[in-house]
């Protein structure tokens, strides 16, 4: 396919999308569901890509995403809260004094709660990367359920509320926004995986000794990395702080970590674009198209046992199974989309057809 081509569909592609977005927005009373299901989705993209940044593309097996996010989701709603609305998000406790004033406009206030993140991830980064698979990934796992401890323990009340946690978080202005800001994120890590560093990081997953022996300093680019990660697992906590306007320490259960796990195994490792679909469509199965099966069923008068709520997780979880059974390495692979790549896959139904009826003749 022509490169004038491949743009001319891009714009197309671009138009139409913003073209549905815009009217969602509009309709927001009639499609709120919807709307709903891409906020989230959005959001999940955009941590599920620093986890493959780090996960697939550096090849470092690490469960602290959760730990990051709250991290993040926490750094921005202490600094965002309204100073006027503070007194009755602390209503219990009090606040500390330090922070009692302290606001700063939203998007510096995400980008603190990023780089804040990016903190930790420079701190417990030296000693822990030095870990490789299973134990990388307990250590990370275990940071972040200590973070998720302090962050409860009643000598932070007066910083995280404790239990309580906080609430009147500023919230996205619409759609829209929520989709921008989750571009540019992904934009940033892209171009960052297209870089030199991205390449040195594809060179440690492949052989790390190789690696070495080329001249890549194998410490300083895992850490590199993982402080990226952590950055934007951070704006991703502080997207789903605005997305859900409240937040507690049981948000960033180990739970939230595995889904976004799922996201990057479902669309493959080392797969920025299937990071972003498999987000969508766990989302979407999860929260919307599996929920027929959680209601009661009634056929000429015989209920059906086995409809109730829990079903719905029985069935995507099924789903889950097919899928990886035959799409081992995820929908895309290593793979990213392109027209030309589409085209193929189009080419091929035809002939799937006929392979198809000359077994049947068979």
């Amino acid at each position: 396919m022509k490169k004038t081509t491949k743009i001319i569909l891009t714009i197309i592609a671009v138009a139409a999308f913003l073209g549905i977005l815009f009217f969602l927005q509009s309709n927001e009373r009639d499609y709120g569901m919807a709307i709903t299901i891409i906020e989230k989705s959005a959001i999940y993209a955009v941590v599920a890509v620093s986890m493959n940044l780090l996960n697939g593309f550096t090849g470092l097996f690490s469960l602290g995403q959760a730990g990051f996010m709250a991290i993040g989701a926490y750094t921005f709603s202490i600094l965002a809260i309204p100073v006027a609305s503070r007194p009755s998000v602390y209503y219990a406790t009090g606040i500390n004094p330090v922070i009692a004033g302290a606001e700063l406009p939203i998007p510096l206030a995400m980008i603190a709660g990023g780089l804040v993140a990016a903190l930790f991830a420079a701190i417990i980064g030296f000693p822990i990367l030095r870990l490789k698979s299973d134990y990388l990934a307990i250590a990370t796992l275990g940071f972040s359920e200590i973070i998720r401890a302090i962050i409860a323990s009643p000598q932070m009340n007066t910083i995280t509320n404790g239990s309580f946690g906080l609430k009147k978080i500023p919230e996205f202005s619409g759609l829209i926004v929520v989709i921008l800001v989750a571009a540019i994120c992904i934009a940033i890590m892209v171009l960052l995986i297209n870089s030199t560093f991205g390449r040195a990081f594809k060179a440690i997953r492949e052989d790390e000794i190789a690696a070495e022996a080329m001249g890549i300093n194998l410490l300083r680019h895992k850490q590199t990395a993982f402080i990226i990660s952590s950055f934007f697992a951070g704006i991703g906590g502080a997207m789903l702080a605005r997305f859900m306007r409240s937040i507690d320490s049981n948000t960033f259960k180990i739970a939230l970590t595995y889904d976004i796990l799922l996201i990057v195994v479902i669309g493959g490792m080392g797969s920025v674009t299937g990071s972003i679909i498999a987000s969508f469509l766990v989302t979407a199965s999860k929260e919307q198209w599996l929920r027929f099966f959680d209601q009661p069923l009634t056929i000429a008068g015989v209920n059906i046992p086995f409809f109730k709520t829990g079903l719905r997780m029985v069935v995507f979880s099924i789903l889950l199974m097919v899928v990886v059974l035959f799409f081992r390495r995820g929908i895309m692979g290593q793979n990213e989309f392109s027209w030309d790549g589409l085209v193929r896959i189009i080419k091929r139904i035809p002939t799937l057809f006929k392979r198809k009826k000359k077994e049947d003749v068979a």
